[in-house]
């Protein structure tokens, strides 16, 4: 541990002796920050907003492929790309430097993005948004973690608020921009815009990241990469498949389930004997870790799972179009966006933070069951309020515990950890989505047949590839019929986030309270002097400024973190 109380070199991204007044790195003043920020959220907004903007074109992407049985897939493919790949890109990220991975997971995403706009049937459409995803998955990783680098962790949740805020702001604009496109143009530039999105984003990046940032030599676990891919593979298949393409009691079924808890098994030994574990399991011997990691999962798989059908909810019980659909997002947007800075403001005053993920979670539950209010009957004026309050609830929790997280560990590890906080929450949002899939397409079958007391539908006409272009075509009580079973099944599968949702609150209350650290701040002679020489590298001669080493993040051992556990 000598070594980690040793300054590195300016700009690697390691948390050095003598920090700046606001507790970034020397030589990084406050414009340089913002501008670092505005670079990270260009390309953290990039993969947020292709988990909006798709699902509003769903139900015209679908009724044009003709794929309705496979519409979760769409989704569900980009999350478990994302999810499976973000333990490697916060390794390579050690290895090789964060900002050119960062850099080449906007190329991916780019590259996958393309790919999508010239698919021309539903199973191209679902693997080029897994190469999204792929790309998705760096984006999600490097951007939290560059903030790690060069911003301490009392003041990192002023910073880590704007990242909440970009998702809050995709959560309308996707919606909004898909339904323009779907309206006046085709759903292939839900994906093409993300090309200009995309080139902007890599010259900010070019231009404002520091370089090299936190290299260290790193032995790549590729073994229990492709392993834990495997595994989480196995259950997304078990959850996606499982009561729709084939029975629970199924061959299929009990061959994915017997494979992932095999896969999780083999896991656990890879890891033990690996140099450097993808994963390393000694984080989940500390309570700031585990517990966030379970909060993390519950919150994606309630808030993933069931946000996806307010779009569809919009479009086939209200009849709206897709891009008035949007717009009916703006209350969720507002609650999330407003929590999630003032929370981060906050943190970063008090140095707490505990009350928001309880705060926070609870309120989601609430949201979720307002939701599920939601029907034919219900105003306009409630939709907003109930979308308002989960709105408030996901940015109470969603970025806060990426700071806990990041607190909670050696800045030697801050890469590792904070894409192991990533992978639980996507792993979430993707068993969310595929769960809620299922259960929405059952529950639809017999909510169809009650409401339509045996009148058959249209010839060629699928419930699972309803638009609200065909839905115009019914006869008027058909319509109305239709109208209810769907929102019915909507309604469903809110309330089954309800208890997932109060889980997450549940398990909230076992966060530890463990002190926001701040970096030393440098006299002033030592802080001019930051800027004009470089400090030594990690691993070199001393620093001749003293420095406490409890007061770095690389000298908190993981057992000491547990020790300020309440």
């Amino acid at each position: 541990m000598a070594s980690a109380a040793q300054p590195p070199a300016a700009g690697s991204g390691v948390p050095v002796a003598a920090g700046s007044a606001d507790g970034a790195l020397p030589g990084l003043g406050r414009r340089r920050i913002l501008f670092i920020i505005g670079a990270l959220m260009l390309g953290m907004l990039l993969a947020a907003l292709d988990q909006t903007i798709v699902s509003t074109a769903l139900p015209t992407i679908v009724g044009d492929l003709r794929g309705g049985s496979h519409i979760a897939w769409v989704i569900t493919a980009y999350l478990l790309a994302t999810t499976v790949s973000t333990p490697l890109w916060g390794k390579l990220g050690d290895q090789y430097g964060r900002k050119i991975f960062f850099q080449a997971s906007i190329v991916i995403f780019l590259i996958g993005s393309v790919l999508s706009g010239l698919s021309s049937s539903m199973v191209m459409l679902i693997a080029f948004r897994a190469v999204q995803g792929l790309g998705a998955g760096g984006l999600m990783v490097g951007a939290q973690a560059i903030v790690g680098d060069v911003v301490s962790p009392r003041e990192r949740g002023r910073y880590v608020g704007l990242f909440g805020a970009v998702f809050g702001v995709a959560s309308v604009i996707g919606p909004l921009l898909g339904g323009i496109f779907v309206d006046n143009l085709s759903w292939r530039w839900i994906f093409y815009i993300n090309v200009p999105i995309g080139v902007i984003a890599l010259i900010v990046v070019a231009s404002q990241v520091p370089g090299k940032l936190r290299r260290v030599h790193h032995t790549i676990d590729y073994l229990g990469f492709a392993v834990l891919s495997l595994a989480a593979t196995s259950l997304i298949l078990l959850t996606s498949l499982g009561g729709t393409t084939y029975p629970w009691r199924s061959t299929p079924i009990y061959i994915l389930a017997a494979a992932g808890m095999a896969l999780i098994g083999l896991f656990v030994l890879v890891e033990r004997r690996a140099a450097e574990p993808v994963l390393p399991l000694h984080l989940f011997r500390l309570r700031t870790f585990s517990v966030t990691s379970l909060v993390g999962f519950i919150v994606g798989f309630a808030m993933f799972g069931a946000i996806t059908y307010l779009p569809a909810f919009f479009q086939v019980v209200r009849g709206i179009s897709p891009t008035v659909s949007g717009l009916y997002l703006l209350p969720l947007m507002a609650g999330l966006l407003t929590v999630s800075i003032a929370s981060g403001q906050i943190i970063s005053r008090t140095g707490k933070y505990r009350f928001f993920p309880i705060a926070g979670t609870a309120v989601m539950t609430l949201g979720m069951f307002l939701l599920s209010l939601m029907g034919t009957g219900s105003s306009t004026f409630e939709d907003s309020l109930y979308m308002l309050v989960l709105g408030m609830g996901i940015g109470g929790v969603m970025q806060v515990l990426v700071i806990i997280v990041q607190n909670g560990v050696p800045h030697s590890e801050l890469g590792v950890a904070t894409s192991g906080a990533t992978f639980f929450r996507s792993i979430g949002g993707s068993f969310g989505t595929a769960i809620f899939g299922a259960i929405f397409a059952n529950v639809l079958v017999g909510n169809l047949a009650e409401h339509l007391h045996g009148v058959r539908l249209p010839a060629g006409f699928s419930s699972a590839d309803a638009t609200p272009a065909l839905l115009s075509h019914l006869p008027a009580a058909v319509h109305q019929a239709f109208v209810a079973g769907y929102a019915e099944s909507i309604q469903t599968v809110f309330l089954v986030a309800v208890p997932i949702a109060a889980l997450a609150f549940l398990f909230s209350w076992f966060i530890p309270q463990v002190e926001l650290k701040r970096w030393p701040q440098a006299a002033p002679n030592e802080a001019g002097a930051a800027g004009a020489a470089t400090p030594p590298v990690a691993g070199a001669a001393a620093s001749p400024v003293p420095a406490e080493p409890s007061a770095l993040p690389e000298a908190l051992d993981p057992q000491d973190a547990s020790r300020n556990d309440p």
